[in-house]
Parts: structure tokens; sequence; C-alpha cells
């Protein structure tokens, strides 16, 4: 895309690759799954016009950054310390200490990651898609998610390496990667072994509007080419998260923040999320959060369906930092 300039860094034992426009106050973009730096095309372009230095990676085992082999080396602390060793790179902390921070999905379980281990390196946040969820003793994740949703949740489908990037080896794992995109239903999705996304092959995948057969030309063709094993491994990663978590037990995020996400949103829909968000836990949790919108008609994937509304709240709520 006109005026994005791509560059390889050296980070953490990996080589990652970014993708920034702009000059001003750095924005680091933290994409989810099973997206890539692309996913935020429209505000590196929309912030860089006004005023601000948008950076994007693709995150470790993504596009064109490094995917190491083993399932251990996605853990959460893992790409916490690639975003410190890239920021130390781009942002050094003796010219810019503290960085405006942005994630959707996996890239917001990273970002509150990032500034539950180092909120000295960051000014504010803006996540979208994924509240802050704390670390809890009682509940071990992937065991939960099945005792709620059954074997076929697609967290749990996940878990096992090599099964379900065969079966997604058997539709195209590009194929695979536009249906996940292409998946706007505020309810659990669901990967059934020999019918995964119910949908006849010989049909094309019906795209959502805000996503161009360019746009999806591109995911396609980048997941063809790395594979998706690596984004996975985020997954298969929950539970080792979890118990890396426990010093973190009952600690608060201190940073300005701010959220939003969809109503037609999968996550917004799990069990107790409405009251966690709307009646005082997130609140509890996150006690700098300025406020927590849930945008009518809009779902998962909020920040390219209505780009020009995220980049006014993203310009609106970091302007304040200035």
């Amino acid at each position: 895309m006109e005026g994005i300039q791509h560059k390889t860094v050296s980070v953490n034992g990996i080589n990652m690759h970014i993708a920034e426009k702009g000059e001003g106050p750095l924005i680091l973009f933290l994409h989810g799954f099973p997206e890539l730096w692309y996913s935020w095309r429209n505000q590196i372009n929309g912030l860089a016009a006004l005023g601000y230095r948008a950076l994007a990676p693709d995150l470790r085992g993504y596009g064109g950054t490094d995917a190491p082999d083993s399932v251990a080396d996605y853990t959460c602390c893992h790409v916490v310390g690639d975003l410190i060793a890239l920021l130390d790179t781009v942002a050094p902390p003796e010219k810019e200490d503290k960085v405006f921070v942005v994630g959707h999905d996996w890239g917001a379980i990273i970002a509150w990651c990032l500034c539950l281990f180092r909120p000295d390196r960051v000014k504010a946040l803006f996540n979208l898609s994924v509240p802050f969820i704390p670390y809890d003793p009682r509940f071990k994740p992937v065991e939960t998610w099945k005792a709620f949703y059954g074997k076929d949740h697609y967290i749990v489908r996940f878990q096992e390496p090599g099964v379900i990037e065969a079966e997604f080896a058997e539709i195209g794992v590009g194929r695979a990667v536009l249906e996940l995109l292409s998946y706007r239903v505020p309810n659990p999705l669901y990967l059934p072994k020999g019918n995964l996304f119910g949908h006849p092959l010989d049909s094309p995948v019906n795209l959502p509007p805000w996503l161009s057969e360019k746009d999806a030309d591109y995911y396609a063709t980048q997941f063809q080419i790395t594979g998706i094993t690596g984004a996975l491994n985020y997954y298969r990663n929950f539970d080792r998260n979890w118990e890396l978590s426990a010093p973190w037990w009952k600690s608060q995020i201190k940073v300005p923040v701010k959220f939003a996400m969809g109503d037609l949103d999968l996550v917004y829909t799990m069990p107790g999320m409405k009251d966690y968000i709307h009646n005082g836990g997130f609140k509890r949790d996150v006690p700098f959060l300025e406020e927590a919108l849930v945008i009518n008609g809009v779902s998962h994937w909020i920040h390219q369906e209505i780009p020009d509304q995220i980049n006014q709240l993203l310009f609106d709520f970091f302007s304040k930092f200035h």
C-alpha cells in the first residue's frame, strides 16, 4: 500500500517484519488471529495522516516474521519480549520512553500482558474485542472452554498440534483463513471434523463487505506460503500462559485505557462477559478504563468493518496524552 514502508528487524532471537508509516508519536498496532500487519492497513494510513508514526508488526509465527518450531515458544512472555525488543530498536527509551498501543483479538491479549508486565513502556492503550481477563486459579482455560462448549469448539479443536492443520489443508489453508475472517455471527465458533465451516467446497467463500477480493487474496496467499501452525500455537499456550500469569494474581492494569467491541462479536456473547464489562468487574481490574464502548451492528473484526470510526476514536483518545 502506498507510502507504507516494510523492513525486518532482529528482536529477541527472531527476525520480525514490520510495516510503518508517518512521523510523530509512535502507535504500536498488534494484530489478532488469523490476521497480519495488513489488518491495520486502514489505521496505518489514517493515523499517519493525523500526525502519528503508525507501526504494525507481523507477530511471531505470522507472515514475514520468523516462526519458531516449538509450541512452547509462543507464550505471552515470548511475544511481549519480542515487543520490548522491538520498541528498544524503533523507539529507544531515551528518545520515546512510552508509546501508544492498540490491540485486537490475540493482539489485545498480548497488549494486556504488555501493560501488566511493562507498564513503564505504555503511554495509553486502546484495545478492541477482547477485554482484560485476569488470572483466576480456579479456572484452567482449555478445560473450562471444553466444559462450556464441548469438544468441537474452535479453541478446543486447535489444541492438538497438527490435527486442525491437516483438516485445514484438506480444504486449503487459504480458504480456511477466509472462512475464519468471514465469521461474523455472535455465537460460539464450532469446527466439527468433516464439516468444518458447513459450506460446500465448490462454492466461493461469502466474503463480508469490508473484505475485498484484493484483501482476501493477500491473506490467503500469505498463509498459503507460511502455513498456519505458528498462529495456532498461540491457542496451544492458553494453559501455559495461565500458569505463567500466577504471579500477577489480583494485579490491575495501571495505564490509561479505552476499549471497544461490537455487539455481534462472539467474545461479547461468551458466558458472563456482558456482566463483567458493564457491571463493574472490568473497571475494577482496569481502574484507569475511560470507557468500554459496545457498538451496535458490528462483529469481531471491528477495525476492518468500521475503520473510519475506529480511527477517529483512536485519534480522540490518544490526543489527550500529548
